[in-house]
């Protein structure tokens, strides 16, 4: 399945501490965004999900269980001993022809102990070490030589070195910013592990989940990196009014495309054991909550360099704000729409790539399910985005404009400026 590369078009949004804004517009910002948050988490609580349904429930038996096991030995044995499917360029056995046996044995789990053989052909992708760990599935009702076979690799050490150096480079560039970035991307992560998922498997509509769960992303993932201030409140409404389009425009081209959001063996494996699960529905969510990392950062950056502006220059009107903070935003939009595209071409390259030795054609890649539903992800994302940046920018700047009982040094600043010109 092509899988979007998480959007990750970072940058640095600590521009220093906001102007403050005045009682009136820290009232009118609240009166917005306040019932909104009790909104997105009252959702939450009446969206929580309980137990997840079970396979039985579903009418799936599937009982196949992951336990951990470990190579303990390798030999060399000849393929045609262990009737491996080995084959030479004209198609007859080759006799001399070498393959592995690993002896592998289970570590976790009731059979703990317990020993079985793989066999590894010369043309196998995945290759064993003695003392490398493995994920292996167990079906406790198959016959005993075929309960246990090899499904993955252990890639736990890793992945925990490369989580710790992301979390140190954050921190140390971006301090106690960094720090608060982090805290934010672990509640997120909190919030999908422990509320989206669970609650589309419970049967919840996942369009409903997903702008409940992602709306609350956005609120604790903004005001924990960027502070509570008015800046980043009109970046948070920037980003709802930005992920409303997305939604509309999201929903009324999966339905004019007729993508149906099951393309591959996962989706399919998802639809068969949750049938209550809309697929249509899965994707759009996908859409939306994939959008939701780059309109942090586009907002947060409009709202920051129209704060930035006014304080460069304290008299000036909304208009001038807008434009100037325009040629910044349409900078931005280049290289974000780049972005977006460059990762999902690079997320789909397999398919690309066997599309290509196919030799379909140009038109019939596009309009395949599989590609039409990247392009209607990208496309509908990307405009998103686009329009974040006027919405967000405008916001700002009448915002600002509007702000005369802000900080009273700024506006005798501006008048002292005009009698010197």
């Amino acid at each position: 399945m092509m899988r979007p590369v998480t959007h990750s078009h970072s940058h640095s949004h600590d521009h220093g501490p906001a102007t403050p804004a005045s009682r009136r517009l820290r009232t009118v910002i609240a009166a917005v965004l306040i019932p909104f948050a009790l909104l997105v988490f009252g959702g939450m609580l009446a969206l929580w999900p309980g137990d997840a349904p079970s396979h039985e429930r579903t009418g799936v038996g599937f009982d196949t269980q992951r336990q951990r096991a470990r190579v303990t030995e390798l030999e060399e044995v000849k393929c045609a001993e262990v009737n491996a499917q080995s084959r030479t360029a004209d198609g007859h056995a080759d006799p001399d022809e070498m393959c592995e046996r690993a002896t592998i044995e289970v570590i976790s789990g009731p059979n703990k102990g317990r020993t079985f053989k793989d066999i590894v052909t010369p043309g196998a992708l995945r290759r064993y070490d003695v003392g490398q760990e493995l994920v292996v599935s167990y079906q406790p009702k198959a016959p005993p030589e075929v309960q246990y076979a090899v499904v993955d690799v252990v890639r736990s050490v890793p992945l925990m070195v490369l989580a710790v150096l992301f979390a140190v480079a954050v921190v140390l560039v971006g301090r106690l910013r960094g720090l608060a970035a982090l805290v934010a991307l672990a509640v997120s992560f909190a919030i999908l592990i422990l509320f989206i998922l669970p609650a589309i498997i419970e049967g919840s509509n996942p369009l409903l989940v997903a702008v409940v769960g992602g709306s609350a992303i956005m609120l604790i993932a903004l005001y924990l990196s960027h502070g509570f201030n008015a800046r980043t409140s009109v970046a948070a409404i920037g980003t709802l009014a930005s992920l409303l389009l997305i939604g509309l425009l999201g929903s009324l081209f999966i339905g004019w495309t007729k993508l149906t959001g099951s393309t591959d063996d996962f989706t399919g494996l998802i639809h068969q054991q949750y049938p209550g699960i809309e697929m249509s529905g899965l994707l759009l969510a996908g859409v939306l909550i994939g959008s939701l990392g780059v309109l942090d950062d586009v907002t947060v950056t409009q709202a920051s360099a129209v704060w930035e502006l006014r304080q460069a220059e304290p008299g000036a009107s909304w208009r001038k704000l807008y434009g100037s903070a325009m040629r910044i935003g349409r900078d931005h939009i280049a290289s974000v729409v780049n972005t977006l595209v460059l990762a999902y071409a690079g997320a789909s390259l397999p398919l690309l790539l066997l599309f290509t030795t196919a030799r379909v054609g140009v038109t019939g890649v596009l309009t395949s399910e599989l590609v039409t539903q990247e392009v209607v992800r990208t496309l509908v994302g990307s405009i998103g985005l686009v329009a974040s940046v006027p919405l967000t920018t405008m916001l700002a700047a009448m915002v600002l404009a509007a702000d005369t009982g802000g900080s009273p040094a700024a506006p005798a600043q501006g008048r002292g400026r005009r009698r010197k010109r």
